[in-house]
């Protein structure tokens, strides 16, 4: 896992399918939606996690405060989910992100 505290979402994953976590320290529902993320990890294959604390980053906080934890696939596009992991929105990033480098 990757772990940023205090910065804006990172660009994608470059080889594989990448994420971006807004969370916070002891939240029990960001600890739950990175446990229910790493669960859908192919064997060998981990996804590439950014998790960002938003109580590093007023800017963050302002946007994300009590929405967290917060998914993003592709930090341009909208949310995946948010407070619970939404597993089919996160199959379907996956399948997009499988096609698109299918067709590279």
């Amino acid at each position: 896992m990757t772990q940023q505290r205090g910065e804006h979402a990172p660009a994608p994953a470059q080889f594989g399918p990448g994420f971006v976590l807004y969370s916070r320290s002891w939240c029990h529902l960001c600890e739950d939606m990175l446990a229910a993320l790493r669960a859908l990890e192919p064997p060998g294959q981990p996804f590439d996690v950014a998790v960002l604390d938003v109580d590093a980053d007023p800017a963050l906080l302002a946007r994300f405060d009590e929405l967290v934890p917060v998914l993003y696939g592709d930090p341009g596009q909208p949310e995946l989910c948010h407070y619970f992991l939404d597993e089919a929105a996160v199959r379907a990033y996956l399948a997009a992100c499988a096609a698109t480098r299918a067709a590279s």
